[in-house]
């Protein structure tokens, strides 16, 4: 989604062409060893390009080449782990770290989605996408594996995504910069612990090499999502975030959470755990949400990201204001100071390196788990062991709130059905495919746990679930609201086209809205 931009060598790809006579058509062997790899890659993205046209060409090979998935995946826990780095220090926690106790068996059998006569429930109309698999999706993947995606396709997607939020008020360039300073002056309070990282987590995500456990990935992760919501909802351009956000907040609260029902004022402890938290743009939001909030405690496996989220937070900064786009493109300007939003400090927010699938908390002891825009990043068996892990540390009336992306919408599952665009997509998250295809066993997984299941669209192509746990063993029914009675996906998709950056008519950015 915001890749890091590799350097490309110019003079290694240039012809000999602007110092020979033009008759001259002899290129010399280096170059043709240079070339033969991009030539073949642009040969077959142009090929996909016309079977990507004839879907049923490729329907035909997917159900007649199609591999078996299989259900089981290791997920041994790596021991590659990272050298020490710098943190703030967590020594007064009002939470003692316990020893995980052995996950209980979940009930053998789950409600339908259909429901069945317990409760209400909706009936969906969806028609997922397929993955891609045979002869010609075989071939893009060979071509995005190839030079042209590391040396053209990434950088353009960079390019793409940076100039989405320049043109939209989002200072990308000089908050970079800042934030870059800032952590260079950053001194040294504690030392991480030596996590051991599962092998999914160290793969390659939205094209940084090292995925998350890197510093440019981490320094740049509140921008790309900044860009991320004007994408979203172009209508409200640097303001697209906080609409993509709120637009969960609003389907939450109308699935049943909030204050009411979960942080009761009268309780000793209300505190709520934000699984995947990045630099912890979820966490300092639910703190301005629920000030009944006794600590909210945010867990990442990155120290890279928590170490960046501990120094915004330490800092509390201003957002930058700038008043046009060259300003804001102007990195030379040293007068400018801050970061793309105001953050405030909270003594209640607590940023913690670790793995949420083992969080060592105390069983039955928070009152709401969070998972924001995380768990399409995770294999389906690492994010049941993380709705497990939920469904133990969360006390009874405890809520999980989940807000994802839904590839049963008609928004994205068009997407999917691109052979071309989606893989684009699928390489810099490579587990996409799997979630999408998982999602229904996952709402099952969901509603064995819990008494409560409840999801209904936030976006066009997004969705929230609430699921809450009670005192008789899980077998929720599961109701669905995400459709209307025609079938009919209840929000309208207002996302950009990929090739767009910013809705330059204000009129048609609210036609679509």
């Amino acid at each position: 989604m915001n890749p890091h931009e590799p350097m490309v060598d110019t003079s290694r790809t240039s012809t000999s062409a602007a110092t020979e006579p033009k008759t001259s058509k002899m290129t010399t062997p280096t170059t043709r060893r240079l070339f033969q790899p991009i030539s073949l890659s642009v040969c077959i993205l142009l090929l996909l390009l016309q079977l990507s046209t004839t879907s049923s060409f490729i329907a035909a090979f997917s159900r007649n080449s199609a591999p078996q998935r299989s259900q089981r995946r290791s997920h041994k826990k790596s021991q590659h782990r990272l050298p020490i780095l710098p943190r703030r220090s967590t020594s007064n926690l009002p939470l003692r770290a316990t020893p995980r106790p052995s996950t209980t068996t979940p009930p053998n059998s789950a409600t339908s989605a259909n429901g069945n006569g317990n409760g209400s429930s909706r009936s969906t109309n969806t028609a997922t996408a397929k993955p891609r698999s045979g002869f010609a999706q075989t071939l893009l993947n060979l071509a995005l594996s190839s030079p042209i995606w590391t040396y053209i396709l990434v950088p353009q997607a960079r390019a793409t995504i940076v100039k989405t939020a320049e043109e939209n008020g989002i200072p990308w360039n000089l908050a970079k910069k800042w934030l870059l300073k800032q952590m260079e002056a950053s001194e040294s309070v504690d030392e991480f612990g030596d996590v051991p990282y599962p092998e999914y987590y160290r793969k390659s995500f939205h094209a940084y090499p090292e995925g998350n456990l890197s510093y440019d990935a981490a320094v740049e992760q509140e921008l790309a999502s900044r860009a991320v919501g004007a994408r979203n909802f172009p209508k409200y351009s640097n303001r697209g975030e906080d609409v993509f956000r709120g637009a969960f907040d609003a389907a939450l609260l109308k699935l049943g959470a909030g204050i009411q029902q979960v942080l009761k004022e009268e309780e000793d402890e209300n505190i709520i755990v934000d699984f995947g938290c990045g630099t912890g743009t979820s966490t300092r939001r639910l703190a301005n949400q629920y000030p009944q909030a006794t600590q909210l405690i945010g867990i990442d496996l990155s120290p890279y990201f928590i170490e960046v989220g501990q120094t915004l937070l330490k800092l509390s900064p201003s957002a930058i204001v700038v008043e046009d786009r060259e300003s804001s493109m102007n990195t030379n300007n040293a007068q400018v100071n801050g970061w793309i939003t105001d953050i405030n400090s909270d003594d209640r927010i607590q940023l913690r390196q670790g793995d949420m699938a083992n969080t060592y908390l105390p069983s039955n002891s928070v009152a709401v788990v969070n998972l924001s825009l995380v768990i399409h990043e995770l294999p389906i068996s690492a994010t049941k062991q993380v709705i497990q892990e939920a469904y133990r540390i969360l006390r009874p009336g405890g809520q999980l709130w989940i807000s994802e992306m839904d590839f049963e919408s008609p928004a994205y599952a068009a997407q999917r059905e691109n052979a071309l665009l989606f893989s684009l997509l699928r390489a810099t998250e490579p587990y996409l495919d799997e979630y999408a295809d998982g999602i229904p066993e996952l709402r099952e997984y969901i509603a064995e746990l819990f008494d409560v299941v409840k999801i209904s669209a936030a976006t066009g192509r997004h969705f929230a679930l609430l699921a809450e746990k009670g005192n008789f063993g899980g077998h929720a029914v599961l109701e669905d609201y995400r459709f209307r009675e025609d079938g009919s996906y209840a929000i309208e998709d207002t996302h950009l086209k990929p090739w767009e950056s910013k809705k330059n008519d204000l009129a048609e950015a609210e036609a679509s809205a």
